[in-house]
């Protein structure tokens, strides 16, 4: 098979990276404030844009709280894919029913809105101040999509020329430091081999 299909399908996505940009629900403009700064107080009233990855989704009478292992965001909003980015704990309550069958278990979730105290919970046996947050916005994204490539699959875009490069801060890693920043392809393979059609 030609390589020019597979050249053109990585060209399109890095393509496609780089023109990335927030969703228009969550644009806007927000205080850097962590949720380790917020846990300290004097936060009260801040406008925030916070995501992570859903622990629970506990639905009230009037609202539904959002708990959230909370992550750095990338470029687009969307909280990066990397399982060492661990930004601490909050909580985000808005108005209204979300079904936890939807808003699952370690689904990326981003969320706008104004932080509001704090509230306690357990946390196995310790007591943790989750920072809380109104939220005015609730995003769930996409399930990430996974490649996997059979064994001694050559990617033309990895190694002495590349590796530095796409591995540079900019990218936040796309190569050899956990995934195309967070755009959600991992492992760090882009280029997609399509299997051939069978002949009839």
């Amino acid at each position: 098979m030609s390589i020019t299909k597979p050249l053109l399908l990585a060209a399109a996505t890095v393509t496609l990276g780089a023109c990335a940009t927030i969703p228009k629900p969550l644009e806007g403009n927000f205080a850097p404030v962590t949720t380790a700064g917020a846990q300290q107080g004097g936060a009260g009233g801040t406008k925030v844009r916070w995501g992570g990855e859903i622990i629970k989704t506990e639905p009230g009478p009037q609202e539904t709280c959002f708990y959230i292992l909370s992550k750095t965001l990338d470029s687009q909003a969307r909280p990066t894919g990397d399982k060492s980015d661990n930004q601490g704990r909050f909580v985000a309550c808005r108005e209204g029913f979300y079904d936890p069958e939807v808003f699952t278990r370690g689904r990326d979730i981003s969320v706008t809105g104004t932080i509001h105290g704090t509230v306690s919970q357990k946390v196995g046996d310790f007591d943790y101040a989750y920072p809380r947050v109104e939220a005015d916005v609730v995003y769930l994204w996409p399930k990430r999509v996974i490649y996997n490539y059979p064994p001694g699959y050559y990617d033309p875009f990895w190694g002495p020329g590349f590796g530095p490069y796409w591995g540079g801060p900019y990218w936040g890693g796309w190569g050899g430091y956990g995934g195309y920043g967070g755009y959600g392809y991992y492992p760090r393979r882009v280029i997609v081999v399509p299997r051939p059609v069978p002949r009839r």
